[in-house]
């Protein structure tokens, strides 16, 4: 059985270049639609540069915390996949 950082870390891996996902939409993707702080730490946790942690952003649209240089590396690294916030 996986454990549920693997199963995020998996999900977070199939969003497609130039899309984002809200971390609520990868907490239930792994089936704990209320787990999205625990989503959200385990990306702060992240340093595998396999998974594309900057895909996934906030409900609100806005980009959320970045582990590898704040929110505006993360909203230029989404600008070069062709996604605005």
């Amino acid at each position: 059985m996986k454990n549920f950082t693997t199963k995020v870390t998996e999900v977070v891996k199939k969003i497609p270049l130039g899309e984002v996902r809200s971390y609520m939409e990868v907490a239930s993707a792994v089936g704990h639609p209320k787990a999205a702080r625990a989503v959200a730490n385990i990306m702060a946790k992240n340093f595998d540069k396999t998974i594309p942690c900057h895909r996934v952003i906030r409900s609100d649209g806005s980009p959320g915390g970045y582990n590898r240089g704040g929110e505006t590396a993360k909203k230029l690294l989404l600008k070069r996949e062709g996604v605005v916030l």
